[in-house]
C-alpha cells in the first residue's frame, strides 16, 4: 500500500482536526502572539499541518503535533515582528560631539591610573556586575579589602572629576 494512502486510513480527515483541535490552537496562538496576530498564527499552524499530512506515521498525537507547530508558529511572528520592528522618531539625532568621545576617554584614563586592585575591583563590580565575593576569587584578598578598594578607587575618580 502506498504512504499516502496508509496514512489517509490511519489519520482523520483533515476537517476534523481542524474542527476538533481548532479552538484549542486558537487559544495558545491567543496567549501567545498580539491579537492582530493570532488568525495569521492559527491559519499558518494549519497550514503547515495540511501540507505535512502525507509524510506523517498513522500513529501520531495529532493534539502534540499541533500544539508543537502553533508554538513555533508564534515564535516565527515574534520573531518576524523584531525584524520588521522600527521605532519613529520626531527628528534625527545630531551626531554626538567629539567633546564627548573626549569625556570618556578622559573617565578611562583617570581609571587607567588607579593602583591595580582598585582598577580590578571597580571594573569587575560596575561594568561586569560581579558581587564582592566574587570579585574576592579573581583578585584575592578579602571581601571587605574589596568593597574598600572599590570605595577608595571611586573617591579618587570623584575627586579627578571635579578638577
Amino acid at each position: 500500500m502506498p504512504s499516502s494512502e496508509r496514512t489517509r486510513v490511519g489519520l482523520p480527515p483533515f476537517e476534523q482536526v481542524v474542527q476538533e483541535h481548532g479552538p484549542r490552537v486558537l487559544a495558545l496562538c491567543r496567549a501567545r502572539v498580539d491579537p492582530a496576530d493570532v488568525d495569521d498564527a492559527w491559519s499558518e499552524t494549519f497550514l503547515a499541518a495540511l501540507s505535512a499530512r502525507p509524510d506523517l506515521p498513522t500513529d501520531l498525537d495529532v493534539t502534540a503535533r499541533l500544539i508543537t507547530v502553533a508554538r513555533r508558529k508564534c515564535i516565527d511572528i515574534h520573531r518576524s515582528r523584531a525584524r520588521r520592528r522600527t521605532d519613529p522618531v520626531a527628528e534625527v539625532p545630531e551626531v554626538v560631539a567629539a567633546d564627548a568621545e573626549t569625556d570618556d576617554e578622559g573617565v578611562w584614563r583617570h581609571v587607567a591610573e588607579l593602583p591595580d586592585k582598585q582598577r580590578q575591583v571597580i571594573t569587575y563590580r560596575y561594568l561586569g556586575g560581579l558581587s564582592y565575593a566574587r570579585i574576592v576569587g579573581l583578585v584575592g584578598g578579602t571581601e571587605a579589602a574589596a568593597r574598600r578598594a572599590a570605595s577608595d578607587g571611586l573617591k579618587s575618580l570623584r575627586e579627578k572629576e571635579i578638577r
